[in-house]
């Protein structure tokens, strides 16, 4: 059977635990040629005895293990082998190929394939009986799959694990996590066990649990620190930040752009991190650039869980018409901020994007400073209301924003930070002339709703983006397996638990394919990983992965209330169906009024629908749905004539 007819489990294990690097090497041939190692392997390489590994010989497993004759002896292995405990030996090309390949990437804590007996075996076991043990639950394509150094270093991917693997956090297969059971089991943790081999001599007859019965959430629950540690740490890295010279703020002196000046404040420096609201204020930059606008954007060295307590002081970030100055003290920031005001004069204007690591008091400073009054305050999140930004209580579930000094405010662990919040922003909407902006009807009427809100003297709805036909319709083969995609950082209020958990659970179905499209790969789910970076200068990189993918669903499981969401524009945008639950705010809002995909009451539900198959119907083969440019806004600069 070749490649290009293997049903998708079976391609998926051959390309998670195949080394084409190798295949190439000491097959001059297949280098010469030209042609696909793994295409080749799969088609005619292992009926010509090939190895398609430096862990593994076909010959010497075949010889081992004559139940595997007739078909591709690796393919046993991933496939059947390792769950009956079968060892693989290493390729007779091993030496050769580690001779001519010279320094390969090597997997961390790999020092020979030899399993040492110590601490880490339970009492009794040897290491023969250690490794058929842990065949028993060690899945190697998950394994390799999750951790390519593993599959890089060219090693047995089972000898890693047990030598150096279970020590570093990874996981053996997608039903046992280690540091699960370990954090359910304390009493284990100070043993030294490797714990997969604890849960099968021992744990599994005692009952132990594996996890938190209360899944994911309980973990988060359970892991989180205190607000105050939080703050204790965040001040520590600010104080230990370099405090830049006042002379380093002379380019606010220098050359105007004519056209007067806008001030910006946010959690982060703009132009070297990547995220929504980066992307907003890149938007913002380009526009005050293209209408001659000085821009001054402010932010906090050091990365803050909420507003900065009132008197306290830490230095603050600067960017001056796109370039990085440095880290200041805001009096000096203060007093070039007025010289420049007074020499260059022309209107000003501000527009809040977030608080988080500014103490109003000097905000409220350099916006006097600056000769400014009235501006935007944008509602990204939350922050304005409590800050727990997300409105989820103890970072798990959705609150709502209950009354301050209520009883679900007083068990939350950011209780004792909502007064800050509230009383910081009510400060702030008291001194200024605030428009509040809200990026979709949905953050706003939640805001309006939560009885403490700060009160702005004008609001207004101004999405960040909208979509624009194109006439073009999304087609699609409906035989072919659904394509399911996560969107962005794989972080839990985001839903990657969730999606995780479901491409374990559906990993070996011929119905499904899982993907993740994002800047980087994250381990621990059987996805295949499609990097993608959105920036100012390739705003449409997502939705064009989306649709060269030929996505069929984006999973859009938000645990909070989204502001807006431009993963679910752009899922709609490439024709993808979306998926999403009650509490994802705008994703959810978004997604019933264009007919964008379903929300779902709970997860029970989702994985329903991929059990009976209901969920095939959101194919691009059976919806046809139009593709869609996204016209972005141009943020702040689009409302600035309202302030004049």
């Amino acid at each position: 059977m070749g490649q290009g007819d293997a049903p998708e489990r079976t391609r998926r294990a051959l390309a998670a635990a195949f080394d084409p690097v190798f295949y190439r090497t000491v097959y001059d041939d297949i280098g010469r040629t030209g042609s696909d190692p793994l295409r080749h392997y799969a088609g005619t390489g292992w009926r010509e005895g090939r190895d398609p590994a430096s862990w593994f010989s076909n010959t010497g497993y075949l010889e081992r293990y004559p139940e595997a004759a007739g078909e591709d002896p690796f393919l046993h292995y991933l496939q059947v082998g390792w769950r009956k405990g079968f060892e693989p030996s290493a390729s007779a090309h091993r030496d050769r190929f580690l001779e001519r390949a010279g320094a390969r990437p090597k997997a961390s804590g790999i020092t020979g394939l030899s399993v040492p007996v110590d601490a880490d075996l339970p009492a009794g076991l040897t290491r023969q009986a250690a490794r058929q043990l842990a065949a028993e639950a060690f899945d190697p394509v998950f394994y390799l799959s999750s951790w390519p150094d593993v599959a890089a270093a060219g090693v047995d991917p089972l000898e890693h694990f047990l030598e150096a693997g279970w020590r570093e956090g990874r996981d053996p297969s997608p039903d046992f996590c280690g540091a699960e059971y370990l954090e359910a089991n304390p009493d284990l943790a100070a043993t030294g066990v490797n714990p997969l081999l604890h849960w099968l001599v021992a744990g599994r007859a005692e009952g132990r649990p594996l996890r938190f019965e209360l899944g994911f959430r309980g973990r988060i629950v359970a892991g989180l620190a205190p607000l105050s540690e939080r703050m204790d740490a965040a001040a520590a890295a600010a104080a230990a930040f370099p405090v830049s010279p006042a002379r380093a703020l002379s380019p606010l002196s220098g050359a105007s752009r004519g056209g007067g000046l806008h001030l910006t404040f946010s959690h982060d420096d703009y132009t070297a991190r990547v995220g929504g609201v980066q992307l907003c204020l890149q938007t913002e930059a380009a526009g005050l650039a293209g209408r001659g606008v000085d821009h001054l954007h402010v932010f906090p060295v050091a990365p803050w869980p909420t507003l900065r307590p009132p008197g306290s002081r830490a230095p603050l970030g600067v960017v001056w018409n796109g370039r990085t100055l440095g880290g200041f003290a805001a009096a000096d920031l203060v007093r070039a901020v007025k010289a420049r005001a007074a020499r260059a004069g022309g209107p000003v204007t501000f527009a809040i994007h977030s608080l988080l690591g500014h103490e109003v008091g000097e905000t409220l400073d350099l916006l006097a400073a600056a000769g400014a009054r009235r501006g935007f305050f944008w509602m990204h999140d939350f922050a304005g209301l409590c800050a727990g930004y997300h409105l989820m209580r103890d970072e798990a579930r959705d609150c709502g924003a209950p009354p301050a000094g209520s009883a679900a405010c007083r068990i939350c662990v950011f209780g004792p930070g909502r007064d800050l919040h509230l009383t910081g922003h009510r400060r702030l909407f008291e001194a200024l002339e605030l428009t509040l902006v809200a990026p979709s009807q949905a953050a706003l009427d939640t805001w309006n709703a939560a009885p403490d809100a700060p009160q702005a003297q004008r609001q207004v709805v101004h999405p960040h983006a909208r979509l624009a036909p194109t006439g073009r319709r999304a087609g699609g083969d409906p035989d072919a397996p659904l394509t399911v995609a996560f969107l962005g950082m794989p972080s839990a209020y985001k839903g990657w638990p969730v999606f995780t958990d479901l491409a374990h659970r559906f990993r070996d179905d011929p119905r499904y394919r899982f993907v993740r499209l994002g800047s980087a790969a994250a381990p621990g789910a059987p996805a295949d990983h499609i990097d993608v970076s959105v920036t100012a200068d390739r705003p449409h990189a997502m939705r064009e992965a989306l649709e060269a993918a030929r996505v069929d669903v984006a999973i859009l499981w938000s645990l909070c209330r989204e502001t807006f969401s431009f993963g679910a524009y752009e899922a709609a945008a490439a024709g993808a169906a979306i998926l999403t639950g009650p509490d994802s705010g705008n994703v959810a809002a978004f997604t019933r009024a264009g007919g964008h995909g379903l929300v779902l009451p709970d997860e029970a539900t989702l994985f329903a629908q991929f059990e009976s198959g209901a969920v095939r119907h959101l194919s691009r083969a059976s919806r046809r749905p139009e593709i869609c440019e996204i016209a972005y806004s141009g943020m702040s600069v689009d409302l600035l004539e309202a302030l004049s």
